[in-house]
């Protein structure tokens, strides 16, 4: 029951990361189609917000606690997250920018040891500055990075700082409600920023924009309820999958292939994350536990 446990576990994650990046896949068509990116970011959270509060069964009283300022915060993590990943695939390669982005698991890492108090090992500590180094052959600091690599930096920033805050309020609110809260607040955040000049609303861009609110969407529906259900520690190597699905992405959309050492950094940064799973794996079974009601 464990494994089984395990494994819906870990395609809810690398299902949340195959959703996650389409949704950044289509939020670039939309920005080398004319919208800026915030108001790319602003239409995901918005009309995501409004297709799914029919499906959030929300109840009486829950509309108060959208003022609740951990559940503020945490909003203004993914929507910054959202923004400057968004930011970032304005001028660089698919693959890349997620290199880049890969800071998250890190900075998740060691924040759910900080603030959660939960378990940090050796080998998984030593695994994750293995990744740094090739985020850092990702990222090429001082020796060619460019503005929109730092914009993948400060995503991945956000993002691990937003994958700890949904850890921490998981077991105080629904994964439903944490969802509608992220997408009502992150709409009214960004509603400021997207106010800027747009082109012509095809049926084709139309659809892109469904995708990429609905991807984003779903996917960190999933990564709500992973969280809710197993420790940051165990989610964070998972992320690692995200970087697999950019690069297949980057590939079959743009026709797009890192170079050579950032193909390494990938390299590297993929093995880390396989290793750090492994880990995990050997320092204890995991626990039966009932996944979540939505």
């Amino acid at each position: 029951m464990a494994g089984s446990f395990q494994l819906r576990v870990v395609a809810m994650v690398v299902g949340a990361m195959v959703l996650i990046v389409g949704g950044d896949v289509a939020g670039r068509m939309l920005t080398a189609a004319g919208f800026s990116q915030f108001s790319v970011a602003w239409a995901r959270f918005a009309l995501a917000a409004v297709v799914l509060a029919p499906l959030c069964g929300l109840e009486k009283g829950e509309l108060r606690l959208l003022l609740k300022p951990a559940l503020i915060f945490r909003a203004c993590l993914i929507a910054g997250g959202i923004a400057s990943i968004l930011t970032a695939l304005k001028t660089e390669q698919l693959a890349t920018v997620f290199g880049g982005f890969f800071v998250g698991p890190i900075i998740s890492y060691a924040l759910s040891g900080l603030v959660l108090k939960e378990r940090v090992t050796l080998p998984r500590t030593v695994l994750l500055l293995v990744s740094f180094g090739g985020v850092l052959l990702v990222v090429k600091p001082g020796f060619g990075m460019t503005p929109g690599l730092g914009f993948a930096l400060l995503a991945g920033m956000f993002h691990g700082s937003y994958l700890v805050a949904t850890r921490w309020l998981a077991g105080s609110y629904r994964p439903r409600f944490l969802l509608f809260s992220q997408l009502v607040i992150g709409s009214v955040v960004l509603a400021p920023l997207a106010i800027a000049p747009v082109p012509a609303v095809t049926p084709q861009l139309l659809g892109l924009i469904v995708v990429s609110a609905l991807g984003s969407a779903v996917g960190n529906l999933l990564l709500v309820l992973a969280n809710r259900a197993a420790e940051a520690s165990v989610i964070a190597p998972l992320i690692y999958s995200q970087i697999i699905v950019a690069t297949i992405f980057g590939f079959l959309f743009f026709g797009e292939w890192p170079d050579a050492i950032a193909l390494l950094g990938l390299v590297i940064i993929i093995a880390s994350g396989a290793g750090s799973i492994w880990v995990v794996g050997r320092a204890r079974p995991v626990a039966k536990v009932s996944l979540p009601d939505v």
